[in-house]
């Protein structure tokens, strides 16, 4: 990531203040409420025209380290560049070392076809069944589906960058109008779906994560996910080479409340995997579990308040904030720094990471004036990040205030 090392005879940045299109809004101190000594770290804020992050100050050496913040970093690169060479050029560093150029970037949602998760949130609206492959890998199946059945909605999911790219490049060869990707945790993704709205969920040939099952697709809070979006008579399809993988599949899916789930070894389908062919070929079986939706459910509310409503005393809980990850069944909230906002009273920053275990999420809360919110932007509502929320307000509350 771009960065500039400086020796420490500069002029100190004066805040707020502006260069050129940056606004330079405030610099936060970090404070040691763990005991345990460390060198000080300073966030500075940083915005330009509708984006806001930090920019993270250290020392390295002799010398003073400036890079952005890993939490709060934003895309295009260039702007972050600019960034940090307008911070330079304010308090007149001497530079020791730049890196400021030729950055490898991931790849970026486009209009049409690559959406982020708030699209899914905020934006998407379809009359159309939906159905969904979950870890597309080459795509062959995503494909081969969407050309057969042009009349409905398929998302795909995966986390492979070069899988995404290798779909999206086909996508737009073979001129397919119906598929949407999406890269993100598919145990995560479900929420934001809307009730009843799905026919088929293919999950074929997941990670079979023997020494590591708590990664796996397949769990019960996912089973029920999957249900609550089905139709009636929509169906939840695996298939998979991996003989433990069916039998753990297998198991809970039979010791469900109810339903019916029909099981195959070796059954031939239209289109197969460059790897199912392999596996075929050195006479491995194949194994099929589907799991049937018998009933419709109610639809989910993703219009939650993530607001602090009460006033904060923000020097007076940094005292007692818990340094240690308050972990519950399906959630967590951890505290992970504190800073405080320097030429300012009762003002600050806590860093936290809570809610999913399997999709964390790492936000900065911004308390000015004993008010509280997230820095950037909102989280996603999910049912992890609500609980999180809540037991952030019940930390956050000081009985002095």
């Amino acid at each position: 990531m771009p960065h500039i090392v400086f020796d420490k005879k500069n002029r100190e940045l004066v805040t707020p203040s502006k260069y050129e299109d940056f606004s330079f809004d405030f610099v936060a101190k970090s404070y040691d409420f763990t005991n345990k000594p460390r060198k000080p770290e300073y966030k500075i804020a940083v915005k330009k025209d509708n984006k806001k992050f930090f920019l993270t100050l250290k020392q390295k050496g002799e010398n003073s380290l400036l890079k952005v913040d890993k939490v709060t970093r934003i895309s295009p690169v260039q702007i972050v560049k600019d960034a940090i060479n307008s911070y330079a050029k304010v308090v007149d560093a001497n530079i020791v070392f730049s890196n400021t150029q030729n950055f490898n970037q991931k790849i970026k949602p486009d209009e049409k076809y690559l959406k982020d998760i708030d699209f899914f949130i905020n934006d998407f609206k379809t009359d159309k069944e939906l159905q969904i492959e979950i870890g597309f890998g080459s795509g062959r199946h995503l494909l081969h589906q969407a050309k057969t059945n042009p009349h409905i909605q398929f998302i795909g999911l995966e986390i492979h960058t070069p899988s995404i790219e290798q779909l999206l490049k086909q996508i737009r060869i073979q001129n397919i109008e119906n598929i949407l990707v999406v890269s993100y945790d598919a145990r995560l993704f479900m929420e934001f779906i809307n009730s009843n709205k799905v026919g088929r969920i293919f999950v074929h040939f997941p990670v079979p994560w023997d020494k590591k099952p708590h990664r796996r697709i397949y769990s019960n809070a996912f089973i029920n996910e999957a249900l609550r979006v089905l139709k009636k008579d929509g169906t939840l399809e695996l298939r998979t080479d991996s003989r433990k993988y069916f039998d753990y599949c297998t198991n809970l899916l039979t010791n469900l409340p109810k339903g019916k789930i029909v099981i195959d070894i070796n059954k031939d389908l239209q289109i197969s995997s460059k790897y199912e062919d392999r596996w075929k070929k050195q006479g491995k079986n194949i194994y099929d579990v589907t799991l049937y939706c018998d009933q419709e459910d109610k639809d989910i509310d993703l219009n939650y308040d993530f607001n602090f409503d009460e006033d904060i005393q923000f020097d007076n809980i940094i005292k007692n904030l818990p340094s240690k990850a308050i972990i519950e069944d399906d959630y967590f909230v951890h505290i992970e720094d504190i800073f405080i906002i320097e030429n300012r009273t009762n003002s600050g920053l806590i860093q936290v990471t809570f809610g999913s275990f399997d999709r964390p999420l790492n936000k900065y809360i911004l308390v000015e004036d004993k008010k509280a919110g997230y820095f950037q932007d909102l989280p996603l509502p999910s049912s992890a990040n609500i609980k999180a929320h809540k037991k952030l307000k019940e930390i956050l509350k000081d009985d002095r205030s």
